[in-house]
């Protein structure tokens, strides 16, 4: 049961760090060209999210019961994919912050697994230097979350132009 779960969450892992900016860029593409919602890519992501959480609560119930903050990490992980897409979806105001830091921040959330996973756990990391892999990711993809929301939903400038009779 652990072989066949640690593989399922592994696959789906590497599959939610390579189809996250494929979503992030087609829609990024979508709405400039005045889509109201999501892609097909968003979709495949956020199922994606949803097996790298399920998978990764399983293990932690199999296994490693001490890291039993994990399962309330994950479910924040995949609240903020659904957030993105449901964003994009409903278009409430502040929409684009929702969509672009759920979409993003769940991201970030997998990019820290992957990192303090290959750093912390099982890498060469130790001691006080362990919170650089858990803080790094966060650091820098809030910064670039940011910027990226700002440059996808420029505003159009009203034109005050003269009525013509």
């Amino acid at each position: 049961m652990h072989t066949a779960t640690l593989l399922v969450h592994v696959v789906a892992g590497v599959a939610g760090l390579l189809i996250g900016p494929l979503a992030m860029r087609q829609d990024a593409r979508r709405f400039a060209a005045g889509h109201r919602t999501s892609g097909r890519y968003t979709a495949a992501y956020v199922v994606v999210v949803l097996l790298v959480c399920v998978s990764g609560s399983a293990l932690v119930w199999l296994d490693r019961t001490d890291l039993w903050w994990l399962v309330p990490v994950s479910a924040a992980t995949f609240a903020l994919a659904v957030l993105a897409r449901e964003s994009a979806r409903r278009r409430f105001r502040g929409w684009t912050h929702g969509y672009v830091h759920g979409l993003g921040g769940s991201y970030i959330a997998q990019v820290t697994a992957l990192v303090v996973v290959a750093l912390v756990v099982d890498g060469p990391v130790g001691g006080g230097a362990q919170l650089i892999p858990w803080l790094a990711p966060t650091a820098v993809g809030t910064v670039l979350i940011e910027v990226w929301r700002r440059r996808l939903f420029v505003p159009v400038p009203r034109v005050n132009r003269p009525v013509v009779t």
